[in-house]
């Protein structure tokens, strides 16, 4: 009864018409950021944080909050249709959202992607509400040698589960991990193979990176096609909505998303990016026929979609609860309540409960608004798809230069989006996935602040990985889908499950 009570209280405080505003204002800038490729929520809230000081505290935190899983949205929008990923959280969805939309199914891929994320965003909701003291509990139980476990956990499956060859997606992943630690080292402070480049002193940007890989790479390679094979559509759209088998479809995976984002979104570094690829992992595993994964899976859609928004929403929970920060968005969100005089940590709850819980009861708000806003978009979205791509590509190549040198300010990570748009060409010739290459790239310096922490901690004893259960079972899982791969059964069914295309 007290959490019904929390609740009305909390939609008092974000019912309010003041609230109501700008939790809108929140969603629709959020979907905006997410759509246009190269901004993202981080820089566009430190932009607008100085602009909340004038507001209430709860009004500033809902508008800010909105913002952040409106992008999250938002990012899949482009990601379909142009595969280009808006956002970091929406690299995953390009492989199967991208190609539904060449395939006319472009409003089945908008439409669950809203599904998803409206649902997600709903539970993680009720999430936040019923167990978020205690979900912060099993998330202080992680610590440096879990962390590492978890990654190496990832990047194993990314390789196991990547499509085609398994020797590929190895490469990739390798390659996406000496990227990652290109810059300076978070320990020591020294700069690593950035070859007296200042540029390259705070690593190769993300942005850049996907906009090469991803952009450039796609217009070069349909620009070497007959003018016929350019358009992005092979067959016209005809619907745009789910028919009741996409819908059975999508169902279950949207339900196994928002667990997997509901969980991971509390772990430090975790959030959305780490829950939508865990999800296309996890549902290209459990698939009846995995070859679909990379081909206009609308599971690859709505999973990861749903995973993204949850994640995105339960990352509030450390950062509320404990004070513990748990992305770069969520320091920021931190550093509004302290700019508001508000010291984050377990004295929300108790101290302030109509912040905590009008922020909660604004997050049913804002989602509810999101699908409003979205779902009637659908049809003007997929239009863009009807332009002729010699009209449109000169439009992406615009964009994305603009995001890549909005993303610093620098012609220099423009220069690099073109040397990345050129290695994309050439593995989209040699028939090389860059989404190993990106987890690599994204979860290696996780991955090695971590072991080099935990390594620390227990005094160089690597026995630390195996004597701690969570980190112990993480492993063992790895090595387990090791083993499945190597074993000569396995290793043929792959062969002929995913198998390439010629």
């Amino acid at each position: 009864m007290d959490i019904i009570n929390n609740l009305v209280m909390g939609f008092g405080v974000a019912a309010t018409p003041m609230n109501v505003f700008y939790a809108f204002v929140g969603a629709l800038v959020g979907t905006l950021i997410g759509v246009l490729p190269g901004i993202g929520p981080v820089p566009t809230i430190a932009m607008l944080l100085p602009l909340t000081y004038g507001l209430p505290t709860v009004t500033a935190l809902i508008m800010l909050a909105g913002i952040y899983y409106g992008a999250s949205y938002g990012g899949s929008t482009t990601a379909i249709l142009v595969n280009l990923p808006g956002e970091m959280s929406s690299v995953i969805t390009v492989l199967d959202g991208h190609k539904m939309a060449r395939q006319g199914r472009a409003g089945a891929a908008l439409c669950v992607a809203a599904i998803g994320s409206f649902f997600a965003g709903c539970v993680a909701t009720m999430v936040i509400a019923a167990f978020a003291p205690v979900l912060s509990e099993v998330a202080l139980k992680f610590d440096a040698a879990e962390y590492f476990s978890l990654m190496v956990l990832g990047l194993i499956s990314a390789i196991v589960l990547a499509h085609g060859s398994v020797l590929k997606a190895l490469l990739m992943t390798l390659l996406g991990l000496l990227f990652g630690i290109v810059g300076t080292d978070v320990t020591t402070g020294v700069a690593r193979f950035s070859f007296n480049i200042p540029e390259l002193v705070d690593g190769i940007g993300f942005v850049a990176m996907t906009m090469g890989l991803f952009a450039f790479a796609e217009i070069t390679t349909n620009l070497e096609r007959t003018s016929g094979q350019r358009e992005l559509l092979a067959e016209p759209i005809k619907r745009i909505w789910l028919t009741w088998q996409e819908f059975k479809q999508s169902a279950l995976p949207i339900l196994r998303g928002t667990f997997l984002g509901s969980l991971l979104g509390i772990l430090p570094g975790g959030g959305a990016t780490l829950s939508s690829f865990a999800s296309y992992t996890v549902e290209k595993k459990i698939a009846d026929d995995p070859s679909r994964f990379g081909n206009g899976a609308i599971e690859g859609v709505a999973g990861p979609e749903a995973a993204n928004n949850a994640g995105a929403q339960t990352s509030f929970i450390p950062m509320l609860t404990l004070g513990i920060p748990s992305n770069a968005v969520m320091a920021l969100m931190a550093g509004a309540l302290i700019m508001h005089d508000i010291q984050p940590g377990p004295e929300i709850m108790t101290q302030t409960p109509e912040l905590f819980w009008g922020l909660i009861a604004s997050m049913w708000i804002g989602n509810a608004m999101l699908i409003v806003l979205n779902l009637p978009l659908i049809g003007l979205w997929i239009r863009l798809l009807n332009i002729p791509y010699r009209l449109l590509f000169p439009m992406i190549i615009l964009c994305c230069t603009i995001g890549a040198f909005s993303s610093n300010n620098n012609m220099f990570d423009v220069w690099v989006a073109i040397v990345f748009g050129f290695l994309g060409y050439i593995f989209a010739k040699l028939e090389c996935e860059p989404a190993p290459l990106l987890l690599g790239y994204i979860l290696g310096p996780m991955l090695e602040e971590n072991l080099r922490r935990a390594l620390i901690l227990s005094r160089g004893e690597y026995t630390v990985f195996v004597t701690r259960p969570i980190s112990l079972v993480m492993l063992l899982l790895a090595v387990g889908l090791l083993i499945l791969v190597i074993l000569p059964a396995v290793s043929k069914k792959r062969e002929v499950v995913f198998q390439e295309e010629e």
